[in-house]
């Protein structure tokens, strides 16, 4: 087998270990809130023991990468495209450990009517979750066009944050009995506005993977 040949063959292999992260922080998103939706809080504890598989694949794949950069020695584009993928697994173990933090609050609001009390909360999870899957997508084929376009939907994400914020305000001014559940449930909003972030920065190591700029800022 020829060095470039075995380079690309090692780079599916990296893609193979990127998609599989990527599907299982996807997956921990949705299961976090059907768990919520479901009062599962079995499930929720699964997430949580879930995420220490999320680590472990981040280990792997910066093994790879590094072990690709030493035996290979890539320069130019190549070499954009191996130290952007060690930037998107960081993302996407905060992902991860985002999902497990939505899965704690959870088991501590325990509430069946909280699910739909804030009603813009599952719309937000939705737009995250879309925004990572299209996001990894996006890096995988190299598609700078589709990357720019996530960049645009956390606009989305922000804005329901916002109203998620109108809802607990709502809420606190018909009762401040339950003060906690709303801070909670504000913490939850958060932590799926920093998904959103963080698929935003995977979008914007597609660009520097894609160009060599980041921020429209020439690097490499």
């Amino acid at each position: 087998m020829t060095t470039r040949v075995n380079y690309e063959h090692e780079l599916n292999l990296l893609n193979d270990d990127i998609k599989e992260m990527g599907r299982l922080v996807e997956n921990s998103i949705e299961q976090c809130f059907i768990a919520f939706e479901d009062q599962d809080f079995e499930k929720a504890e699964d997430i949580i023991k879930g995420d220490r598989t999320i680590n472990d694949l981040e280990r792997s794949i910066e093994a790879r990468c590094l072990s690709l950069i030493l035996r290979q020695q890539p320069v130019a584009g190549d070499l954009r495209v191996v130290s952007s993928a060690l930037k998107v697994v960081t993302d996407l173990e905060r992902i991860g450990d985002h999902a497990s933090d939505i899965a704690e609050l959870i088991l501590r609001i325990k509430g069946e009517h909280v699910y739909h009390v804030v009603r813009h909360i599952p719309s937000m999870a939705t737009a995250a979750r879309e925004m990572v899957r299209r996001s990894i997508e996006a890096f995988i084929k190299q598609d700078l066009d589709t990357a720019k376009e996530i960049e645009k939907q956390d606009d989305v994400v922000d804005e329901l944050f916002g109203k998620v914020k109108v809802d607990v305000v709502d809420l606190l001014k018909q009762s401040t009995e339950h003060i906690d559940q709303c801070i909670d449930l504000l913490m939850i909003a958060k932590y799926l506005e920093r998904i959103g972030d963080h698929a935003v920065n995977v979008c914007e190591w597609t660009e520097f993977s894609k160009t060599g700029a980041l921020k429209n800022v020439r690097i490499l």
